[in-house]
């Protein structure tokens, strides 16, 4: 019978051992002290800012990136024809970085094409401008948040180690370890951001460059149209 109790009273000490183990993500932030809460919360604006980049970037890109497969046929039937009002007309009425460029190229018809083609070239750069327009913050919240989380622990070990040294090397193992565990907390958070500010980033640039391919597609079948025979 005393064995049995034993063996209970064991268990149960165990598994208040074990809950006092279990830490939330809101414990470890709540207990690394003003410095860690300000530095997480840093990293959550930096967080959002990225994703808010990111999804604004996403549709931008994904409407620039869609024009009607017959558009070019179409502006080739115009300029053989000599409608340049008409094929003007069908540019501005297609919103898409494909389709000012070829408006911009229609505009400079008869002039020599080396200005028919630096007009285009002009025209290409401020739509690449445009679709990379805060593109570079992403790149930015990817490289600094690591380095903010990482400055937040090196912050919260230098105020465990400055315990210590106040009290004489006579700190507690225990208090001296979850300070520097709580404080670990800040790089896990800048690593987290960083991570996906740096694929979101990433994955922004291989669907840029797609749009801008495109682009450069479309204006070389353009240019192949004037040099044709009438």
């Amino acid at each position: 019978m005393l064995l049995f109790q034993d063996l209970v009273e064991g268990a149960q000490i165990g598994s208040e051992v074990a809950e006092e183990k279990t830490l939330s993500v809101i414990d470890l932030i709540v207990n690394g002290g003003v410095g860690s809460i300000v530095i997480i919360a840093i990293l959550f604006v930096m967080l959002f800012i990225a994703l808010y980049i990111y999804f604004e970037r996403i549709f931008a890109i994904k409407a620039a990136s869609k024009i009607d497969k017959n558009f070019m046929n179409q502006i080739r039937d115009h300029v053989s024809n000599g409608k340049l009002e008409a094929a003007k007309l069908l540019c501005a009425q297609t919103d898409s970085p494909v389709a000012r460029l070829t408006e911009k190229g229609i505009s400079r018809i008869g002039k020599p094409l080396d200005d028919i083609n630096t007009a285009i070239e002009n025209a290409g750069t401020l739509e690449v401008y445009k679709l990379e327009k805060n593109v570079s913050i992403v790149a930015t919240i990817a490289g600094a948040a690591p380095m903010i989380g990482f400055l937040g622990t090196v912050i919260g070990m230098i105020l465990a180690f400055h315990e210590m040294a106040s009290s004489g090397g006579q700190a507690e193992m225990g208090s001296l370890a979850s300070g520097i565990y709580t404080a670990m907390t800040t790089t896990v958070a800048g690593l987290v951001v960083g991570i996906i500010a740096y694929i979101g980033y990433n994955h922004l640039v291989n669907r840029t460059d797609k749009v801008i391919h495109k682009m450069e597609a479309n204006a070389v079948d353009f240019l192949d149209l004037l040099n044709e025979p009438l």
